[in-house]
């Protein structure tokens, strides 16, 4: 047993709070490692033990001749080509050209990389994130939960918030 998956053990930690950045190379092979010992009688946290019994989370499977870890519950962050440069999808930067803040995603319907900008970039709007009935009346009035398309530019300034700490900020629950 590798010393990574008996400090799990040891902390009683659910494997889904796994100590490695989702994605990683350390955190999959955390995931297979601990089905492992799991399929083979190693008793793990109650919620592990669940999700090993419900789902294929730490089987590995096959797409394209690639190894595919399955039920995997997240999204990666992909890197692309936006007009002959490389750039990080669905994650969004501040200074656009025309807004606040930008980011690239992936169009589902033809496949190529977009840039949205959104936000006020003559700073005359000031975001009030720290009131919660500032940013409860932001969410209703853009009626943030009906916005699921990423390639609009509502989706993300109702979700800005969320990568607030990449700029320095305070990140809050919710939307905005």
């Amino acid at each position: 047993m590798s010393p990574n998956l008996q400090y799990h053990l040891n902390e009683n930690l659910c494997i889904a709070e796994s100590v490695f950045r989702p994605g990683s190379d350390a955190h999959i092979s955390l995931l297979t490692e601990a089905r492992f010992h799991f399929e083979n009688g190693v008793k793990l946290d109650p919620i592990t033990e669940e999700l090993f019994i419900k789902t294929d989370l730490g089987f590995i499977g096959e797409w394209n001749g690639e190894p595919v870890p399955l039920d995997f519950p997240i999204e990666e962050i992909n890197e692309a080509e936006y007009k002959g440069k490389a750039v990080e999808l669905n994650l969004p930067k501040r200074g656009g050209d025309t807004k606040k803040y930008y980011v690239y995603v992936k169009n589902p319907k033809t496949g190529k990389v977009i840039k949205i900008q959104f936000g006020d970039i003559k700073g005359g709007l000031t975001a009030k994130v720290s009131n919660p009935k500032a940013r409860a009346s932001f969410a209703a009035r853009h009626q943030c939960h009906l916005k699921k398309d990423k390639t609009k530019a509502g989706y993300w300034a109702c979700r800005i918030n969320r990568y607030a700490h990449l700029w320095g900020g305070k990140t809050y629950p919710g939307y905005w």
